[in-house]
């Protein structure tokens, strides 16, 4: 008797989760995005609930959660009720990066979290104001080391692959510069453009919009090959052999969510990355369209948690 409870409830929850999935999404899906508005991550996860709610008639609704390097808006999506109604766009930093940097993480990355999708990918640029004195970077890095620890090098935050990027450029060169984090790119923007920080690192399509605007230069991009958008801008690892330091985003969903509603959401987002308008507004942004399954970002979320494991310890880098 017992154990023909036991097959019957397991095939009532099979049942359940069938059911939810074919009626998925019956209400609005958030997408959480662990920065400020108008950053990378922002722009890439707008893109997406606009194509889904254009093509699908879905209601996407993104959800600012900014802080700790993105570690709170990933958190509080770890944490939310595994039904695919609360999402989060994810990054290399707060996916890969923070177990290794933070002392105490509330989330882990591998347990409680499940892949989507990959959604896009880009470097790095390091950008200075348009009338700044440094015209290369080897002008910059010529001062970084004559005078250690006087230019103020600004980032998007604590543990994000700008700021460990920015921390591995200072060790392979022996420039010091003094960090500055900030919350995203809506307080770092500004500041560099009045003078209070001297240079940014941030992902390109963060920065592209103002760099073609002549607001800013880029003197460089952290990615092994030059960037399509901005072709004649060199690579760090044109001044400095080897270096190499790339940013990814992805869709992930609190763990236990059901796999049809994974595989649905997996679906539905690769088919607008294939959209043409889609793509162009990424690759005008500086990002690289992917795509793929849910296994393949899990393997790469795996092998880069090992990679830049190396890298924190390296550096020394830590935040409490």
């Amino acid at each position: 008797m017992m154990l023909r409870r036991s097959i019957l409830g397991l095939a009532a929850a099979a049942f359940a989760t069938a059911a939810a999935a074919q009626s998925y999404p019956s209400k609005p899906i958030k997408l959480v995005v662990p920065f400020p508005p108008a950053g990378g991550t922002d722009i890439l996860a707008r893109t997406v609930a606009n194509k889904l709610t254009e093509m699908n008639k879905w209601t996407v609704v993104v959800d600012n959660k900014p802080g700790a390097g993105g570690n709170i808006g990933v958190d509080a999506t770890a944490k939310s009720a595994p039904d695919g109604y609360t999402v989060v766009m994810g990054q290399t930093s707060n996916l890969t990066i923070s177990p290794s940097l933070y002392a105490k993480l509330p989330y882990d990355p591998v347990k409680d979290l499940e892949p989507v999708v990959l959604v896009g990918s880009g470097p790095i640029a390091i950008v200075v104001r348009a009338d700044s004195r440094f015209k290369t970077l080897a002008d910059l890095l010529k001062e970084g080391k004559e005078k250690p620890g006087t230019l103020m090098m600004a980032s998007p935050g604590n543990g994000t692959v700008a700021h460990l990027a920015g921390v591995r450029l200072m060790n392979v060169t022996g420039a010091k510069f003094e960090h500055v984090p900030y919350k995203g790119s809506s307080g770092a923007v500004p500041d560099l453009l009045g003078g209070s920080v001297d240079f940014y690192l941030s992902s390109l399509p963060t920065l592209q919009s103002h760099i073609s605007g002549g607001k800013m230069r880029a003197l460089a991009v952290t990615s092994p090959k030059r960037s399509p958008v901005i072709a004649s801008v060199p690579t760090v690892g044109e001044t400095v052999k080897g270096f190499d330091a790339n940013t990814w985003f992805g869709i992930l969903a609190p763990a236990g969510t059901p796999k049809p509603v994974i595989a649905t959401l997996n679906a539905e987002i690769n088919k607008i990355l294939k959209d043409p308008a889609v793509r162009k507004a990424i690759e005008a942004e500086g990002g690289e369209v992917l795509g793929g399954t849910p296994e393949q970002f899990k393997a790469l979320i795996k092998n880069d948690l090992a990679s830049w494991a190396k890298e924190v310890k390296s550096s020394g880098a830590k935040v409490d």
